[in-house]
């Protein structure tokens, strides 16, 4: 294996791995504010703002993955 097609492999894996978490953690924390919702519609307002505050801050990691990846690209 050339060392280009290492760095391909390398930025594909790290963001394929990077996305699997914040993928999981979103779907997780927006499938029990909807649920949260349902049991308290009155809340609702308040759920989705913390959890638009949430599912941001769990999307910083696929954008670090994303970085990094790039920075495997065209750095090496």
């Amino acid at each position: 294996m050339d060392a280009n097609a290492a760095k391909l492999l390398a930025a594909g894996l790290c963001m394929g791995l990077g996305a699997i978490g914040p993928a999981i953690g979103e779907g997780n924390a927006v499938g029990k504010a909807l649920e949260a919702m349902a049991r308290q519609p009155e809340m609702a307002g308040t759920l989705r703002t913390n959890m638009i505050l949430g599912c941001a801050i769990t999307e910083t990691t696929g954008i670090y993955s994303l970085v990094i990846s790039l920075l495997l690209l065209f750095m090496f």
